[in-house]
């Protein structure tokens, strides 16, 4: 027999979920059986899996110790995943706030905030480490809880990033972000003169197949309505032969894959050094003149619905450029 005490980071979950994670190679219908038979307790009771845990109840399996390995998480494999985190260094990931719930980190570019495949390593893996080396975390919470980035910044996009370090802070992020009462400002180097502030809608569309999206100014068929509202900050006349390039402070209204890189574009002023809805030939000039090898688009500002609000100075390439 086994007992486990529900935790902070373990509470408010259904109780079939939670059975899940410490028993992730047991199927649903063993589990519920395993229920039924009062195999498996919940407060010394039968339970049906429906229930929704309350921290410090208590759970007992009543397996054998050669069921229970069959079942569980493979501990070695855990135990060396979490001697790779521990070895990640920060590599310019920076931690601008931490509290019990929350982390907030500066990310710098080339870095992905979460994997995209099993083999990427990402800020979401290099905070883990930081973590686990602070000893906020270890390989036993890991099993029912795993921090992660709550907001996807692109891999060349820098700023800040936010991470729920408990299942609470992480339960309070998404929901901000989701219902929008997170407020997200970017700064951004684009093409061309901007001499006055505005407030873009349409309508955004991907392509999945050449991860590239387009900006629609009617509803259509798979595309999503975004909106991106910006204002001039400085203008540098005569930046690129005779054309001006702009700094913006923009407001991610809403937040979908590209958005503010394509809605930029779309209006004729695009990011410099983006690659993908840039200019070939500004880019071409600020690369050899002064190394600009990414999208000067910087998420600068953010701010919850609380109150607290963070900041993350722009790179030093954007004081370079400007």
């Amino acid at each position: 027999m086994r007992e486990f005490i529900i935790g902070s980071n373990e509470e408010n979950q259904r109780f079939d979920k939670y059975l899940k994670k410490i028993l992730p190679n047991a199927t649903t219908g063993f589990l519920y059986k395993m229920l039924r038979k009062k195999n498996i307790t919940l407060e010394g009771k039968k339970a049906d899996g429906k229930e929704l845990l309350h921290k410090g109840q208590r759970v007992r399996i009543f397996f054998s110790e050669e069921t229970f390995e069959k079942f569980m998480q493979d501990t070695q494999s855990l135990e060396d995943e979490c001697v790779r985190l521990k070895a990640l260094p920060m590599k310019g990931l920076k931690v601008v706030y931490e509290d019990e719930d929350i982390l907030v980190a500066d990310k710098p570019f080339n870095m992905l905030s979460q994997k995209a495949k099993p083999e990427d390593v990402s800020a979401n893996e290099y905070l883990l480490g930081y973590l686990l080396r602070k000893g906020v975390i270890s390989r036993e919470s890991l099993v029912t809880f795993r921090p992660s980035v709550c907001n996807r910044l692109d891999r060349n996009t820098t700023g800040l990033l936010l991470m729920g370090k408990s299942l609470a802070g992480s339960q309070q992020l998404s929901e901000q972000l989701r219902e929008r009462t997170a407020k997200k400002y970017y700064r951004a180097i684009v093409l061309g003169a901007v001499t006055e502030e505005s407030h873009l809608s349409g309508w955004l569309k991907k392509d999945e197949a050449t991860n590239r999206v387009q900006i629609l100014d009617r509803e259509a068929v798979d595309a999503v309505r975004v909106e991106t509202a910006y204002r001039p900050l400085k203008l540098k006349e005569n930046a690129f032969g005779d054309i001006a390039v702009t700094l913006l402070e923009i407001h991610l209204i809403t937040g979908r894959t590209h958005q503010i890189r394509a809605h930029l574009a779309s209006i004729g002023h695009p990011i410099i050094g983006d690659q993908k809805y840039g200019d070939d030939r500004a880019n071409r000039y600020f690369s050899e003149k002064l190394h600009v090898n990414h999208q000067l688009l910087h998420a600068y500002r953010l701010e919850l619905s609380d109150g607290r609000m963070w900041k993350a100075p722009m790179p030093e390439i954007f004081y370079k450029l400007l």
